[in-house]
């Protein structure tokens, strides 16, 4: 079973020296529009060694997956997969972007809805 995070023990861990890796798995046109501070974008869907390398080369290190909402399975997806590709620390912050939304906590824009 995947570990959960809740967004209080997120909004903590994203104060702490080192940070957790923060990875938003939805498409890039979602994370483009704005993402949560720091997220790096690796869709569930394109999830290789490859590309789970590169973005996150340390695999001990601590990573935390989001997507949209409680609702949305790609988050559940992705963890299970940077797990099957040998990551040691990875966990699901399941609430994702909406309830961090709602919460009014801090996200940063992308380019696309910067040229809007």
């Amino acid at each position: 079973m995947i570990q959960t995070i809740d967004r209080d023990t997120l909004a903590r861990k994203l104060t702490t020296h080192p940070q957790p890796m923060l990875i938003e798995a939805l498409p890039a046109t979602y994370y483009l529009d704005w993402h949560l501070p720091g997220a790096r974008n690796l869709p569930h869907d394109g999830i290789s060694a490859e590309s789970a390398a590169h973005q996150i080369p340390d695999r001990h290190a601590e990573i935390i997956v989001y997507c949209a909402n409680t609702a949305c399975r790609n988050s559940h997806l992705a963890a299970a997969r940077l797990l099957q590709l040998g990551y040691t620390k990875v966990s699901v912050y399941a609430g994702g972007k909406q309830e961090w939304q709602a919460a009014n906590l801090p996200v940063e824009v992308g380019m696309a809805a910067r040229a809007a």
